[in-house]
């Protein structure tokens, strides 16, 4: 037995060996091809979702129907009675009042009383027309002198009539005096104005109440 086992200890190790070898080599071819790439086909997941169905309308429902009330007819009134015609009432006559004027004659007309006329309205008096007086300066009791003649016009001899145009106030007293009518010389004209604003005057008047006035002085210059 032990001789058997030693024939079988070479074999052994020879199988070993051949094993270990193979193993080498199959490492070594392994490790040299490269790996090819595997693709792996995904998968496609569709997911199908269910489609909503829309919910239904509502049934409709029944209308109810009140019965409506029956409108009872009404009982006929009975015609209003025809009233009877009534006879037209003919109006008396008024009473005339007569004026016995003498006998009355089959032909003669009733005389008839006739109303009194008014009175006529008596027309309103009309208003007299106010009364103006104008001013003056005549009265003896105002002392108005008369006007200083200019010396140069007296050496040179200018003489002519001024027309001074001047407003007496209602207390007779001269407010504002203008040539009116010129002498044809300045000197003359202002010696004139000069006299008249100098001057005291009997205010006009209307209606007898004083009132201020334009009033036209005149003014004549002579030599002697």
């Amino acid at each position: 037995m032990n001789a058997a086992v030693r024939h079988r200890r070479p074999l052994l190790f020879a199988l070993v060996l051949l094993s270990h070898g193979a193993a080498l080599w199959a490492l070594q071819h392994g490790l040299q091809r490269v790996p090819e790439d595997v693709v792996t086909p995904a998968e496609m997941l569709v997911e199908v979702m269910p489609m909503e169905t829309p919910p239904a309308p509502p049934a409709p429902q029944p209308k109810v129907v009140k019965p409506t009330a029956v409108a009872q007819p009404k009982p006929a009134q009975p015609a209003p009675p025809t009233p009877a015609p009534v006879p037209e009432m003919t109006p008396a006559p008024a009473p005339v009042t007569a004026v016995a004027a003498g006998p009355a004659t089959p032909n003669t007309p009733t005389a008839v009383a006739a109303a009194p006329a008014a009175p006529a309205v008596a027309a309103a008096p009309a208003a007299p027309a106010p009364v103006v007086q104008p001013p003056s300066s005549d009265a003896d009791y105002l002392h108005n002198p008369k006007p200083a003649y200019p010396a140069m016009s007296r050496r040179l001899g200018e003489t002519g009539k001024v027309v001074v145009r001047t407003l007496i106030g209602a207390d007779g007293v001269a407010q504002q005096a203008e040539v009116l009518r010129s002498s044809g010389f300045e000197r003359l004209d202002r010696a004139a104005v000069e006299t008249a604003l100098k001057w005291r005057y009997v205010p006009g008047k209307r209606s007898g109440i004083p009132e201020a006035m334009w009033f036209n002085v005149p003014l004549v210059f002579v030599l002697d």
